[in-house]
């Protein structure tokens, strides 16, 4: 039975493959965005692939197993290899659906061919990497090796919802498992890993020594692969997003817990309001890192102003706080006057930190906050044009009256 199913699964993916046209290429952003609107509407993802491959009765049980567990969780079955756009890694799916989803859950990714979950939970306390790899590991067990990732899936599912199992116990030479480090003849992966860096470095000083004989060469500036650069901003925003959402609560708190002001405190508020509310359209809405950034800067104006407000409201005289770096939000708040900054003909004055402003006084170009080609400010949205609301008219007007989107 579980064979003749492994058997569907194969020839229902080889079949899909060879029925599907060729089409537009997508980024790895974009498919997961797919994937987490379709999961907005069911939990469980089928990737079409194994649409016809997968009976509606293992989907039911996947989807009844889920329910049953006190938090949401989200299954995300489709096939992976090293030429997709995830370059056939779960980790790589997990991060970007769960940066496009942004909801808290435990999100689960199996590869249709294996059946070996990759799990990740976000804002679960409840769950912790111990729990959910030990049931992982008995739902493997119990399962055995010819069922697909569907019964899997729901048999983890079945147990994290009972009481927490003592972990597996595994043989003295276990099968090999993702994530497991292998030994053979007594000789660990790390031992032969360092050998062979041990073997690289001394051929790097043997290179460097003969190029320093011979003057200086051709030689490549250190780059970063731009698949590891995509991992790495994928979670920078993920995190960068997470802070900002727990902002935006935390003012709105703030906010409605504010005595009653008038007079000018009265006007500091509504720009705070004004503020919050632009910070919640744009975030909901964000596309890139550039958007959450947006989101972080009109919050910093709506905590600003709403300290203001508090001041006034007790008596007190505010703190006057610099807004943040135009070039780079991210570095922080600026320091000292406004900077002119001249470029081809044109001058602007710009809030800037430190490092911004030293590298400008040096004749190099500071360390912006990266676009879709370049500095942010190369493009023509909202935040280029406005350098975060440094120049132009208020920030939050200009998201209200829907020029966020132009």
């Amino acid at each position: 039975m579980k064979a003749r199913y492994a058997l569907t699964l194969v020839l229902a993916l080889v079949l899909s493959i060879a029925a599907v046209p060729a089409s537009a290429a997508q980024t790895p952003a974009e498919r997961a965005r797919e994937i987490a609107t379709a999961l907005a509407k069911d939990p469980l993802y089928v990737d079409p692939a194994y649409a016809s491959g997968l009976p509606e009765k293992l989907r039911a049980d996947v989807r009844t197993k889920a329910k049953a567990l006190p938090y949401p969780v989200y299954t995300i079955v489709l096939p992976l290899t090293p030429s997709d756009v995830f370059e056939g890694k779960e980790s790589n799916v997990l991060t970007l659906v769960m940066d496009a989803l942004r909801k808290p859950g435990l999100y689960v990714v199996v590869d249709g061919g294996q059946r070996f979950p990759w799990t990740e939970a976000k804002d679960v306390p409840q769950l912790s990497y111990e729990l959910v790899r030990n049931a992982r590991d008995h739902a493997l067990k119990d399962t055995g090796y010819d069922a697909g990732p569907t019964e899997t899936i729901a048999r983890m599912y079945e147990l994290l919802a009972g009481p927490a199992l003592p972990p597996v116990e595994r043989p003295q030479n276990p099968a090999r498992r993702p994530g497991d480090v292998v030994k053979s003849d007594g000789f660990s992966v790390v031992t032969v890993v360092v050998a062979a860096l041990a073997i690289l470095v001394l051929l790097g000083l043997i290179i460097g020594l003969r190029r320093r004989g011979n003057g200086s060469g051709n030689r490549k500036a250190f780059t970063i692969p731009p698949h590891v650069a995509a991992t790495v901003a994928a979670e920078r925003r993920r995190r960068l997003t997470k802070e900002t959402t727990a902002e935006l609560t935390q003012l709105g708190s703030d906010l409605a817990a504010l005595p009653t002001v008038a007079g000018e405190g009265l006007r500091h508020q509504q720009l705070a309001l004004d503020a919050h509310d632009a910070a919640g359209r744009v975030l909901d809405a964000s596309r890139d890192l550039v958007d959450v950034v947006g989101a972080m800067v009109l919050l910093d104006k709506g905590r600003r102003e709403y300290n203001i407000a508090r001041a006034l409201a007790a008596g007190r005289k505010p703190e006057v706080l610099q807004p943040l770096c135009a070039f780079n939000p991210l570095h922080g708040r600026a320091s000292g006057q406004p900077t002119r900054v001249e470029s081809d003909g044109n001058t602007v004055t710009l809030p800037l930190c430190a490092q911004c402003r030293k590298a400008l006084k040096h004749k190099s170009a500071p360390a912006s906050l990266p676009g879709d080609d370049g500095p942010y400010w190369h493009g023509d949205d909202l935040w280029a044009r406005t350098f975060f609301g440094a120049l132009g008219d208020d920030l939050p007007a200009a998201v209200s009256r829907g020029e966020y989107r132009s």
